[in-house]
């Protein structure tokens, strides 16, 4: 059973189809696993039940021959995803007690295609993190940290999605990505992960942090596995304003094109920052060369308004964050503190109900907003975001894709970083493109002198998931990464 566990989404679809193993052979195995797991503390709600009901289900369909395409797939589910009559509490203590009556359309999507849940796993509350040391749950491990015998970081906000695939728990999770909480924690996790194209999954149904950022991706261990997990949860959806309505192309047809003839990437100078570790640097050289032998011409592009990328971030998306916050009052549902007038019950429910940093981000975002200094943070800080789009259309005017380090060191100690500064540094490679909504992956590619994952980061065109998912499948197929398990 352990080495059901180390195999790929598309290598247990093979085995089930020549009934080497069951549905439920592969799904108890995953249980398994995050049982012995708990120590990493990923999993917010364990579903195991649930898991094993959909899996009976899967097999008889596989037995009809009318299997779907995620059938016997169990996955995770991060903790911002309403799923009905199931906990859904975006890791924080004021939705501790929320139960949806409805479920988003993105596990909708999972659940039509076969899949089934495991359980929600943590995440920075309210998606607002870099560590996964916001939840009220306490942080989830890295569980790379046996290696060097320190608990490391698995970086946020999708910590315990990254962390549930790395360890061998789930065979996918979805994330959500807002600047970087999809990519940074799997390159930190030495796995795989996109955030697409924004509107290119609903975000209905999910947690909202910042509503013109928040995009849903998934969390695998190949390439490949991501590209089919994006297949499923991609489309248009009417009940999300912000949905394109756009043809979902097969992802996983540009996974097995290994030649790059004409293919330009951009290498953009900006991303050569201060205090980058030496290692990093070595390894995205390393991803260059690996591209050039495979036919690609390597070319030095420019992004000059990068180095605005981070203020410009956490001016908007604070500001979205205090808007999308405000609903949480302690009137209709989440945690409730019983006082004798309005104003203290908004007071007290939200005082009590929002950890920290949450709190910190609602007063940047109320304070950016406000009367006399809208002008001089918000609307600025949106022109400037039109200025870093802009710098992204000049540099696809003359490359396919850009290749870029993911983040500017590896997983760090859990605890270590304690200033807000330093913690959102950690987003500085990521954030950008997030701004610019644009399609963005990260592969394992290599390891640092500690032995812990090192990833790179490829940035695509508005809509163009298959250039992205070509250049990560070539540099995955070169970096040959050791997983975890």
């Amino acid at each position: 059973m352990t080495e059901i566990t180390k195999k790929t989404i598309l290598e247990i679809k093979e085995g089930l189809k020549k009934r080497d193993f069951s549905t439920l052979e592969v799904t108890n195995s995953f249980i398994s696993a995050s049982e012995k797991n708990k120590n990493l503390n990923i999993y917010n709600t364990f579903t195991p039940e649930k898991a094993l009901e959909s899996s009976k289900i899967s097999q008889q369909r596989i037995d009809r021959g009318e299997e779907r395409l995620l059938d016997g797939i169990p996955i995770a589910i991060k903790d911002l995803f309403c799923t009905k009559d199931i906990l859904t509490t975006a890791s924080s203590k004021i939705l501790s007690n929320f139960i949806p009556s409805y479920e988003s359309t993105v596990t909708q999507k999972l659940w039509d295609a076969g899949a089934s849940m495991l359980g929600k796993v943590s995440c920075d509350e309210f998606a607002m993190g870099s560590s996964n040391e916001t939840s009220c749950f306490g942080n989830v491990i890295n569980p790379w940290s046996k290696r060097n015998g320190k608990n490391l970081s698995p970086g946020g906000s999708s910590g315990g999605s990254s962390s549930v695939v790395s360890s061998g728990s789930a065979l996918a999770a979805t994330g959500t990505d807002t600047g970087g909480s999809i990519r940074q924690p799997v390159a930190f996790c030495g796995v795989t992960g996109i955030k697409p194209s924004y509107g290119r999954c609903s975000r209905w149904g999910i947690v909202a942090f910042a509503s013109s950022l928040d995009q849903a991706g998934p969390i695998t261990k190949t390439v490949s596995d991501s590209a089919l997990m994006l297949n499923v949860m991609s489309g248009f959806d009417d009940k999300d304003s912000t949905s394109a309505n756009l043809d979902v192309p097969d992802f996983t047809q540009s996974c097995s094109d290994f030649k790059l003839d004409k293919i330009k990437v951009g290498i953009p100078k900006e991303y050569q920052i201060d205090g980058m570790s030496a290692e990093i640097v070595k390894l995205w050289q390393q991803g260059s060369e690996w591209l050039k032998d495979r036919g690609a011409e390597i070319v030095e592009v420019s992004l000059p308004h990068t180095k605005y990328a981070l203020p410009t971030y956490y001016v908007i998306a604070p500001a979205e964050a205090s808007s999308n916050l405000a609903r949480y009052d302690g009137v209709r549902y989440g945690l409730r503190n019983s006082q004798d007038n309005l104003d203290e019950l908004y007071a007290y429910s939200r005082g009590e109900g929002f950890g920290y940093e949450v709190q910190r981000r609602i007063l940047i975002g109320t304070y950016v907003l406000s009367a006399g200094y809208y002008d001089a943070y918000y609307r600025k800080a949106q022109r400037v975001r039109n200025l870093i789009i802009q710098d992204f259309q000049k540099a696809f005017d003359k490359v396919d894709v850009l290749l870029t380090p993911t983040t500017p060191t590896a997983a760090f100690e859990l605890g270590s970083q304690l200033d807000p500064i330093s913690m959102y540094m950690n987003d500085v490679f990521t954030v950008p493109a997030s701004l610019a909504g644009l399609p963005a992956m990260s592969v394992p590619s290599g390891l640092s002198k500690d032995g812990l994952p090192l990833g790179l980061q490829i940035i695509g065109n508005q809509f163009d998931e298959n250039s992205v998912l070509k250049i990560a499948a070539n540099l995955e197929d070169q970096a040959r990464f050791p997983f975890l398990n």
